[in-house]
């Protein structure tokens, strides 16, 4: 667990009390100055705030990462169809439940060349109230599932919500995993304009930007063929993501 935030608020604490005598107002500013922050890096991925995560590439030519997660699903095969149609790799962080789900479909996803990450088992609603134990028991059973049906192994994870705490920070310490963000959020779960999520994603695109989407809708689908069709318009090539974290490829 990284210290520095607590040592800030202690110092943050006392120069404030320091200067206004102790008042017990001043405490209670500090604290909720202090809850705020830790809720903000919590939540915010971009920040690295409890532990370094990989949101972009350092890159000076036009090219992007689209990642999709929370699947292999239903609608996984579609998304396939497309990305093969115009010859682009991705990277899916599986959840290990959906694996079990749709074993065929995570193998196809494996030969047709993606790259394969953590989502955890479950994917709880509860995944930043868990205990450091329960996240490393989540990481590692979803380990066990990727090898086990798909006959590799991944170093790639990826938060569940992308929210981080200290038990998280230490159960990817734990697992050897490299922590996968993102700086470019479509929000095609809470979304359901199609326009307006393929506006948020070309709006937010960068040299080096690393995507986050979802294979687990048909309006998602749509979107990813409209956003080709633009990455190709704007001379936009695509890399994976073991490409700058020096994983090896679906090992």
């Amino acid at each position: 667990m990284k210290h520095y935030p607590f040592i800030l608020f202690y110092l943050f604490c006392n120069v404030f009390v320091y200067a206004f005598h102790g008042s017990i107002w001043v405490y209670l500013f500090c604290f909720f100055v202090f809850s705020a922050v830790v809720v903000w890096g919590s939540f915010d991925i971009t920040l690295g705030y409890f532990i370094n995560n990989i949101t972009h590439k350092r890159t000076k030519i036009k090219e992007v990462a689209l990642t999709f997660d929370d699947g292999p699903t239903e609608f996984t095969p579609k998304f396939l169809d497309i990305l093969k149609e115009n010859q682009v790799k991705a990277t899916f962080f599986c959840i290990g439940k959906q694996i079990e789900k749709h074993p065929e479909i995570f193998q196809r996803i494996i030969n047709e060349g993606h790259i394969i990450g953590n989502h955890t088992l479950s994917h709880s609603n509860n995944t930043g109230f868990l205990s450091t134990s329960k996240m490393v028991e989540e990481i590692e059973k979803c380990d066990e599932i990727i090898s086990k049906t798909g006959k590799i192994k991944t170093d790639l994870y990826r938060p569940p919500f992308g929210v981080t705490n200290p038990n998280i920070a230490k159960a990817i310490k734990k697992t050897h995993k490299k922590s996968i963000g993102w700086n470019v959020r479509s929000l095609d779960t809470i979304i359901e304009d199609e326009k307006k999520i393929y506006r948020k994603v070309t709006k937010g695109l960068k040299k080096g930007s690393i995507v986050l989407l979802h294979d687990t809708s048909e309006k998602t689908y749509n979107v990813l063929v409209d956003l080709l069709l633009f990455l190709k318009d704007k001379k936009y090539s695509t890399f994976t993501i073991d490409t700058i974290t020096n994983s090896k490829k679906n090992d």
